[in-house]
C-alpha cells in the first residue's frame, strides 16, 4: 500500500466514482481504477461495491476511511515539516472561514502571512457557521478555522482556541443624510423610515437587524444570504446595512459612510487550531494573527 493509493481512495469516497475522481486528481480513469484494485489486493477485502454508477463502500471500505485521512495528514504534516526547516518557504496552508470573516479580518491576516512567508500557498473555504468551522479543523479539512460568536468566547472541547478581538456592530450607508446629523454613536430608535439590507436569520448581524425592525419603522428592502454582498447592496444605493465593525474600513474605503451602533450585541472573533495536528505554517499563522 502507498499514499497514492490511499489519495485515490479518498477521491473516489469523496466523488462517489472513478470518473470524477480522476477529473479531481487530473489523472487517467484506468489509473485510479488500476490503483484501488491494488489496494484491495494489498488489504485482501473488496473496499467498494458498484450500484448503478457510484462506488458504495463496503464495510471493509468504511474503516479504511479514518486511517486513510490519518495517513495522509501524516504525510502532509511530514512535508511541512520539513519545509519549516528552510523558513516556510513552499507548502500549503488550508483555512475555514465564516463569510462575515472571509470579509474581515481574513484578508488582512492572510497578507500579514504571506508578507513574511511568500511562498507558502493560501488555500480558504468558506463555512457557514461555527459549529461547520470546527468540523473541518476537527476532520483535518482544514489546519485553520476563522469564526466568530456572539455575546461571548467559543466554547467547543477538543479544539485550541486563539481569542482575536471581540467586536460591535456599525450601519453603513452611501447617503449619511438619512442618519441623525449628529456625530455620536447610534442607537435603533435613531433609525427611522430606512431600507434595509439584511443577511440571513441566525447570524449577528440579522438580530441587531431584528432589533432595529421591531423599535423602529424601517422596513426590510433586501434580505441575501451571501454576508459578503451587503457592502455592494449598499453602494448600489437599496439600502442601509448593519455590519461588524471590522468591515468598517473596507466600507469607507468604498466610500460609504460607518456609524457606530449602541446595541448589547458583540461578536468574539477567534482561530479554531486542533491540538496535536498543526503545521509549522498552521502555527506561524496563527502566532502571526493573534500579535496584530
Amino acid at each position: 500500500m502507498d499514499i497514492r493509493q490511499v489519495q485515490y481512495f479518498l477521491a473516489v469516497v469523496e466523488t462517489g466514482t472513478v470518473h470524477a475522481a480522476a477529473d479531481r486528481l487530473f489523472v487517467a480513469q484506468p489509473s485510479v481504477s488500476q490503483a484501488l484494485r491494488r489496494l484491495e489486493q494489498d488489504l485482501g477485502s473488496e473496499l467498494f461495491r458498484r450500484t448503478g454508477r457510484r462506488l458504495v463502500l463496503t464495510a471493509a471500505g468504511r474503516a479504511l476511511v479514518e486511517p486513510a485521512r490519518d495517513l495522509v495528514r501524516a504525510r502532509d504534516a511530514a512535508r511541512a515539516t520539513v519545509e519549516a526547516v528552510d523558513g516556510l518557504r513552499g507548502g500549503r496552508l488550508l483555512l475555514s472561514s465564516m463569510p462575515s470573516q472571509a470579509v474581515s479580518p481574513l484578508p488582512s491576516l492572510v497578507a500579514a502571512f504571506r508578507g513574511t512567508h511568500p511562498g507558502v500557498e493560501i488555500g480558504v473555504a468558506t463555512a457557514t457557521g461555527p459549529d461547520e468551522v470546527c468540523a473541518a479543523v476537527r476532520e483535518g479539512e482544514a489546519e485553520v478555522g476563522l469564526l466568530a460568536t456572539s455575546n461571548g468566547p467559543l466554547r467547543e472541547s477538543g479544539l485550541r482556541t486563539e481569542p482575536l478581538f471581540v467586536q460591535g456592530f456599525v450601519v453603513v450607508t452611501g447617503d449619511p443624510g438619512v442618519l441623525p446629523a449628529d456625530d455620536r454613536a447610534l442607537r435603533p430608535e435613531d433609525l427611522r423610515d430606512l431600507d434595509l439590507i439584511v443577511g440571513q436569520r441566525g447570524t449577528g448581524m440579522r438580530r441587531v437587524a431584528e432589533t432595529i425592525l421591531s423599535v423602529t419603522d424601517c422596513r426590510v428592502a433586501v434580505q441575501i444570504e451571501q454576508r459578503e454582498a451587503l457592502l455592494p447592496l449598499v453602494l448600489a444605493g437599496l439600502g442601509v446595512a448593519v455590519v461588524a465593525d471590522s468591515w468598517r474600513g473596507l466600507a469607507e474605503s468604498a466610500g460609504l459612510t460607518a456609524r457606530p451602533l449602541e446595541i448589547d450585541e458583540n461578536l468574539h472573533t477567534a482561530l479554531v487550531l486542533h491540538p496535536r495536528r498543526t503545521s509549522p505554517a498552521a502555527e506561524e499563522f496563527a502566532r502571526i494573527a493573534t500579535d496584530r
